[in-house]
């Protein structure tokens, strides 16, 4: 397995004593997959992705991705974040090549780098631009550029598309998914969008709510990921089993909150 959640668990502190916030995870995930995580307001979903970046550590379990113990941020995590995270002082161009930057890679080679995934992205006419003017799908691209320019093993995403219009939100599944598959790279999503988890995933793991717990993994397989799958009666019943399985579990009324 590329990507292995052995047995984590998550305490915190509060004034009321110890608040257990994941409980017993196991996950395992191949190279090459894009899977997602669901659950209710509460379930840990972003807690557990924060481990899995390093930035923070797990009460107990181990986290292993290509069989190195996770022990801390490193660049063959890439981490993608709702509210993109953009410096808005920097162009297009210098927000995508900070990572580098930040690693002591060349002007030249940073250049090259970035050049190359903005035209990835589709956003090389943009380089110069500076954040205000784009608008948000064009944001998040640009973060999920920044994000692959250090061409990680794996790409994290927590809630990426959250912030974005429902025309917007369907324009970047499309391109999230055609990225995918020309890249190939692992990703991993946490979301409270149940389309969203239908359409993008081979597989989907139902936490359920504090202490979140794996409920549940569905195996999702789709002949093809266009906008018309929706309209589909094996895509509704995908949607349809998941909504299922999330009232089940106390997951009813989803929204975007996080621990």
């Amino acid at each position: 397995m590329f990507v292995q959640i052995d047995n984590i668990s998550k305490q915190f502190q509060t004034q009321s004593g110890n608040l257990t916030v994941l409980k017993n995870i196991n996950i395992n995930i191949d190279r090459g997959e894009f899977v997602c995580i669901v659950g209710a307001s509460g379930s840990g979903k972003s807690t557990l992705l924060r481990q899995i970046a390093g930035l923070d550590t797990p009460s107990s379990g181990e986290i292993r991705i290509a069989g190195v113990p996770v022990k801390g941020p490193s660049p063959d995590r890439g981490m993608v974040f709702q509210n993109y995270t953009l410096y808005p002082w920097l162009s297009v161009q210098e927000n995508t090549e900070f990572g580098l930057k930040l690693q002591g890679v060349s002007k030249r080679e940073r250049r090259e780098r970035a050049s190359y995934y903005l035209n990835v992205v589709g956003l090389s006419d943009f380089a110069r631009c500076l954040p205000n003017e784009l608008s948000g799908g064009m944001k998040q691209r640009v973060a999920i550029a920044r994000a692959l320019v250090c061409e990680p093993q794996i790409l994290l995403m927590d809630e990426p598309f959250g912030a974005l219009d429902i025309h917007t939100k369907e324009s970047m599944h499309e391109f999230i998914i055609d990225l995918w598959q020309r890249t190939k790279i692992t990703i991993l999503s946490i979301t409270h969008d149940v389309e969203e988890a239908v359409f993008l995933s081979n597989r989907i793991f139902v936490l359920s709510s504090r202490p979140g717990t794996v409920k549940k993994e569905m195996t999702i397989n789709l002949a093809e990921r266009g906008a018309n799958i929706k309209r589909h009666t094996i895509f509704q019943d995908y949607r349809d089993e998941l909504m299922v399985l999330l009232r089940q579990y106390g997951a009813e009324g989803l929204v975007a909150a996080k621990v």
